[in-house]
């Protein structure tokens, strides 16, 4: 008993030390300026559109009556409705392509300020759409929304990544899912009819994440660049250690200019790498594999099926339609409340890989109840506020296990060289996945109803599966410590290093 409260005194102490030291420098604001223009830009239109949703589709039928003279066929408003929707993965497909292209060209800042400026030109397109009558500029100002949310969230966990000191590394790459629940939750906010959720107002409530991005946008470029893209990248040694101080406040950061030493040995023995030679390098080929592997767990877990149609899942279960909306509005609330916790009290403490595992246990376990909940919903009403608090819990466990802990992941398995091309594929995967889910999920509704959660469940299950036996901890480890760890996985008897020697040799 006595160690156990000694421990959770030295975690409160952790959390405490952690809190000083982002508000030493400029840290927590160069924080809060990169997540209002990064990860916040898309969560909050993963959920913008489900508000005005009906008041688009009538502004396509009157925009063809006003052209054409004549009502449009039901098929072509549910065609162009369905480019609306789907253009923005389309979009956010190009912009994590473009991610390598656009930060090496102009490093991490630059990146970020150039895709708020794209944001605000989206932002023109859809005010200017209503006024013009015409849908086409809506798709148009959806891709270019896209395309900024895919460059981006990237660039965003890349930047959080290296300005973070290695002891709190994961508190700090863990704010960009923070701020992508916090962009969920104002796209459910402002899309209440109290808000901006009424018929005269839809353009205005999809325009609302380019405020964010003009204070980005006038902001960020007083503040420092990426510490690590300064030495590793450009070799400024001076420039590195003055934005480390800017950033943390006054200190040595022995250890982090350390590690950056080793990782630019490691980049000089192996020179930066294209997405299609970091596919055919065997010495990350786990990394690569661990990283597509999870966000397809994420996005097969069922959590982005809930977030984009709640409504729906909400209805199905019996809760009044009236209620709904606020009831949503609790899942952001939650999703954000453990987002913070998570960073401050648990991922240094307990480490990335028992938050991964843990989450998918309860995450598949709550999805199975729900699938019972939703069999017994004509039992009483009392039922379906069962649901929606399994469908909470639910999301706390995303939240605050696999949802955050992903992204500190994906910054900590891959060195400066191979870091960009990663990100790239990861990318791409990532909005692949979300383009197909939403095209896919409508039609599994259909035809499995209540049941589609056991296939999430399922996949909840696999993913606690390879997260406990095959997953490294990466928790106070180097890059370089990170990528021997992997090495290390055996399977069948063997480990991934022996596959290499034994490849090489032949």
């Amino acid at each position: 008993m006595l160690k156990c409260q000694i421990h959770a005194s030295e975690d409160r102490m952790g959390s405490f030390q952690q809190l000083k030291q982002l508000t030493r420098g400029n840290a927590l604001f160069l924080i809060i300026i990169l997540g209002i223009g990064g990860t916040f830009q898309n969560g909050y239109h993963i959920t913008g559109l489900s508000s005005p949703s009906p008041y688009i589709q009538r502004f396509i039928n009157s925009s063809w009556y006003d052209r054409y003279e004549e009502p449009p066929p039901p098929q072509t408003v549910t065609m162009i409705w369905s480019l609306i929707v789907s253009m923005y993965a389309v979009g956010g497909l190009f912009g994590a392509v473009s991610v390598k292209l656009i930060s090496d060209k102009f490093g991490r800042k630059k990146a970020m300020i150039c895709n708020s400026i794209i944001s605000i030109a989206a932002a023109g397109v859809m005010l200017a759409s209503k006024q013009a009558k015409s849908y086409e500029m809506i798709i148009v100002a959806r891709i270019l929304y896209g395309f900024s949310a895919g460059l981006g969230s990237s660039t965003h966990v890349m930047y959080l990544g290296e300005i973070a000191p290695i002891k709190i590394r994961g508190a700090v790459t863990l704010t960009s899912a923070t701020f992508g629940s916090l962009g969920k939750l104002f796209g459910q906010f402002f899309g209440l009819s109290e808000i901006l959720g009424r018929e005269d107002l839809w353009n205005v409530v999809l325009c609302v994440p380019a405020f964010f991005s003009l204070v980005q946008v006038l902001v960020l470029p007083f503040l420092p660049e990426a510490p690590r893209y300064l030495f590793i990248e450009k070799g400024d040694e001076k420039a590195c250690k003055k934005a480390l101080q800017s950033l943390w406040g006054q200190g040595d950061y022995e250890q982090e200019m350390d590690e950056m030493l080793a990782e630019q040995a490691a980049i000089d023995a192996a020179p930066p790498k294209t997405p299609l030679q970091l596919l055919r390098d065997r010495t990350v080929r786990w990394q690569l594999l661990t990283m597509f592997i999870i966000f397809w767990f994420n996005q097969l877990s069922g959590m982005s099926a809930i977030s984009t149609f709640s409504f729906d899942i909400f209805l199905k279960a019996g809760l009044p339609r009236d209620q709904i909306r606020y009831v949503t509005l609790c899942l952001g609330v939650s999703e954000i409340i453990t987002s913070i916790s998570c960073g401050l009290l648990m991922i240094e403490h307990i480490g990335r890989r028992p938050l991964f595992w843990g989450g998918y246990g309860v995450m598949g376990a709550s999805l199975v109840f729900v699938t019972v909940t939703l069999n017994l919903k004509d039992s009483g009403e009392w039922v379906s506020y069962i649901t929606a608090s399994l469908i909470i819990l639910f999301i706390i466990f995303f939240s605050g296990g696999p949802g955050g802990t992903t992204g500190t992941l994906l910054s900590e398995l891959f060195i400066q060289s191979d870091r960009m091309a990663a990100f790239v594929l990861i990318g791409s995967q990532r909005w692949i996945g979300f383009a197909l889910l939403g095209l896919v999920f409508p039609f599994l509704i259909d035809a499995l109803d209540s049941y589609c959660f056991v296939l999430f469940a399922c996949i909840c299950l696999l993913a606690f599966l390879y997260t406990f036996f095959l997953l490294p901890e990466t928790k106070g480890k180097n890059l370089l410590e990170i990528s021997e760890e992997f090495q290390s996985i055996t399977v069948c008897g063997k480990s991934f290093s022996d596959k290499i020697k034994a490849a090489t040799r032949l």
